[in-house]
C-alpha cells in the first residue's frame, strides 16, 4: 500500500462508502464491515484488544480505519446497525496467490511444496495470529444477528501467536518437504507483534475458533487445487 495509496482509498474508502450509501437508500438493518488488525499498528503488548488506540503504520491500515468510522458514521446518522470485524492473518482454501505481495500463507505453502525458496523479510520472529477461514466465516455470521454489537469493533482471530520461523516450521511439517529459507533483512518486515484478544468476541458473538494451525495448513494443502500438482506424490 507504500506504493499504491490512492488506489487503497478508492478501494476500502470510496468503495465503502458507496456501499453505505447504498445500505442508507434500501433501508438494511445492519452492516458488518470485514475490518483489519493492521488499524492497531505496533502495541505495547504481543495481545491486543479493542479499547488500545489505533496505531496505522501503512497506507493500507489508514484506509481500512477510515472505512469503520465512515461506517459508524453513516449508520448512525441514517438509523441502521453497523459492527467493524477486525480480522487477523486469515487463511484457507481458496486464497488467492497473486504473482506480487501474494498472502504468507499460501505464498510460502507453494515455495515449500515446489522446492523454491522462501523469503522471509527480517530475522523471522516477528509474530502472527493466523485464522482459518471456517472460523472467521463463523465470526461474521454472528455478527449479522447477535444483540447489542451496535457500533461495535471486535477482534476475530486464533487467539494464537505464531512466529514466521515457526510457521515455516509447521509448513515443512505438513507439507513432508524442507524449506529453503533466505532472509531479506532490507526490507522492512512489517509489525513486530499482533495477536488478538478474544474476550470480546466470546461474549457478544459466541466466538470460539475451532482450527489449529497445523490442521488449517493441512486442510489448505488438501483442499485448494493450486497446491493439488504440488503435493508429494505418496499424500495425493
Amino acid at each position: 500500500s507504500l506504493l499504491y495509496p490512492r488506489e487503497y482509498n478508492d478501494v476500502n474508502v470510496g468503495g465503502t462508502v458507496a456501499l453505505l450509501e447504498a445500505c442508507r437508500d434500501v433501508g438494511i438493518r445492519r452492516m458488518v464491515l470485514t475490518s483489519s488488525a493492521p488499524i492497531y499498528g505496533n502495541q505495547t503488548t504481543e495481545i491486543v484488544n479493542e479499547e488500545m488506540p489505533p496505531r496505522p503504520a501503512v497506507p493500507y491500515a489508514v484506509s481500512k480505519l477510515a472505512a469503520e468510522q465512515y461506517m459508524f458514521n453513516i449508520g448512525m446518522h441514517s438509523g441502521f446497525e453497523t459492527v467493524a470485524l477486525r480480522i487477523f492473518n486469515a487463511y484457507g482454501p481458496g486464497q488467492p496467490l497473486p504473482p506480487s505481495h501474494a498472502p504468507v500463507i499460501p505464498q510460502f505453502m507453494q515455495q515449500v511444496l515446489g522446492r523454491g525458496s522462501v523469503v522471509v523479510f527480517g530475522d523471522g520472529r516477528q509474530i502472527r495470529d493466523f485464522v482459518f477461514v471456517d472460523d472467521v466465516v463463523q465470526a461474521l455470521v454472528s455478527a449479522a444477528d447477535a444483540p447489542h454489537v451496535d457500533r461495535q469493533i471486535i477482534n476475530v482471530g486464533s487467539g494464537q501467536g505464531a512466529t514466521i520461523n515457526e510457521l515455516i516450521g509447521v509448513i515443512e511439517k505438513v507439507a513432508g518437504r524442507s524449506a529453503n529459507v533466505l532472509h531479506n533483512t532490507e526490507r522492512p518486515s512489517g509489525l513486530s507483534r499482533l495477536v488478538a484478544d478474544l474476550e470480546k468476541a466470546k461474549q457478544l458473538l459466541g466466538y470460539q475458533p475451532q482450527t489449529e494451525l497445523f490442521a488449517g495448513l493441512q486442510r489448505l494443502m488438501d483442499e485448494d487445487p493450486i497446491f493439488q500438482h504440488l503435493r508429494p506424490v505418496a499424500d495425493a
